[in-house]
């Protein structure tokens, strides 16, 4: 489970409007009859329009800065292994987002007019998407571009001996090029793997934009305070204040477990993941307690979702795969803060 909390932001200032991400959202329903198309819901609702998420969204933001976030994006990406548990895509991840949802608000370490916050003082609006293309900060694209630059260069030089600008054999250009599309690392159905192509299998995720104002337009409630849970005095009383991130995604990975009977290996847990970033030591000596068949599963795992990996190497070179697995962990530093850890 991936799950990344976002602000939108364009520059200096964040979006004022939350027109274009909404707008962004409804791609998938572009040609689509209506019966097959996906729509926004809430906690509550279904089926509920591009123009009312906008209009509830944009207006709820009273005293809110050019400087401060209007409203933040929550994108939710199972894996497949998780994907495969559910019996409906799209029901079930609704169900699961209406569930996630409560985790949300009860990570805030605040409270409304003495009382803890509830699910009905936050507005939020979901939607299911079942595609992915490849964009260009994937590794395929990175790993396949030296190959795309040069086939690039190969036709323009054939359209400029086509238009009489230059002179070569143009059977030879296209024979190498025929050959770099076949050794580009990253292939997909045949094909070398390009920004924009669709990516195969299961990618159903979840989008979800959340106000930064709760539900009366009163409340700021931000996913991104620096403040974890604490408490502060402010005019003579203390105060709550915080959202704890930890505990957020740890809290939607029981609740997808609970939900759908999913038994998490180790390599999945948020915990792991952190460690693998922040203490490679634990992480390497809790991969290794691992029953033989749980720990061959996390590496397969962590193969599928490219994270780099240790060798399978016996317990007994446990020094020299810790050698091994420092150097790999400078790899994956990135692809971890920008998945489930951090803001």
């Amino acid at each position: 489970m991936y799950i990344t909390i976002t602000p939108q932001k364009l520059g200096n200032n964040y979006s004022q409007s939350s027109a274009d991400f909404v707008g962004y959202l409804e791609k998938e329903n572009q040609g689509l009859e209506q019966h097959d198309m996906e729509h926004f819901f809430n906690q509550y609702g279904d089926e509920i329009s591009a123009e009312e998420v906008v209009k509830e969204i944009d207006g709820n933001t009273a005293k809110l800065k050019k400087k401060e976030p209007k409203f933040y994006s929550i994108t939710v990406s199972p894996s497949k292994y998780e994907l495969r548990k559910l019996q409906n895509n799209s029901q079930d991840l609704k169900t699961y987002t209406r569930e996630l949802m409560k985790d949300y608000v009860a990570s805030f370490n605040r409270e409304i007019n003495g009382r803890p916050i509830t699910i009905d003082d936050i507005k939020y609006y979901a939607k299911i998407e079942h595609q992915r293309t490849f964009k260009g900060t994937d590794k395929q694209i990175k790993e396949n571009q030296p190959f795309a630059t040069k086939i690039l260069q190969l036709k323009t030089d054939i359209r400029n001996i086509q238009e009489g600008r230059a002179e070569g054999n143009i059977k030879k250009m296209k024979k190498e090029i025929a050959k770099l599309e076949r050794q580009a690392p990253h292939q997909q159905n045949g094909k070398r793997i390009v920004q924009g192509m669709r990516k195969d299998g299961n990618q159903s995720h979840i989008h979800i934009i959340v106000s930064r104002k709760d539900a009366s337009n009163s409340v700021s409630l931000s996913p991104g305070s620096k403040h974890k849970a604490s408490e502060v005095e402010m005019h003579g009383k203390n105060v709550k204040r915080g959202f704890d991130r930890d505990k957020f995604f740890e809290k939607t990975e029981k609740t997808f477990d609970k939900t759908f009977g999913y038994k998490r290996n180790f390599a999945e847990t948020y915990k792991a993941r952190k460690d693998f970033v922040k203490n490679p030591k634990l992480y390497f000596a809790a991969l290794m307690k691992l029953p033989a068949n749980e720990r061959a599963l996390a590496f397969k795992m962590m193969t599928k979702t490219g994270l780099p990996i240790v060798p399978s190497i016996p317990v007994s070179q446990a020094q020299m795969a810790l050698r091994v697995f420092k150097r790999l962990r400078r790899g994956a530093e990135v692809a971890i803060k920008s998945s489930s850890i951090g803001i």
